[in-house]
């Protein structure tokens, strides 16, 4: 596995997954697809190539996925019942 890789997702993750915006204003986009194409090409840019994401978290989609819905859970979950 590539700790370049890793490091790299993480650092993608931190910086482009965010909680859908209170009231649903305009804000972090929660299309999971589009987040996807998004982190593939940043990584190409970078010299990670798709395959090697993959070795690093198996099912990019699915990734991305599952911390989108962790981000939107924490900010449920910081607000509070509504």
């Amino acid at each position: 596995m590539s700790k370049r890789a890793r490091e790299y997702i993480d650092f993608w993750i931190q910086n482009s997954i965010h909680a859908v915006e209170q009231y649903r204003t305009a804000g972090a986009s929660q299309d999971v697809n589009e987040l996807t194409s998004r982190l593939i090409e940043a990584a190409k840019e970078q010299g990670i190539s798709e395959a090697e994401l993959q070795a690093e978290i198996g099912d990019i989609a699915r990734y991305v996925e599952d911390r989108l819905k962790e981000a939107n859970r924490i900010e449920r979950d910081r607000r509070g019942p509504a």
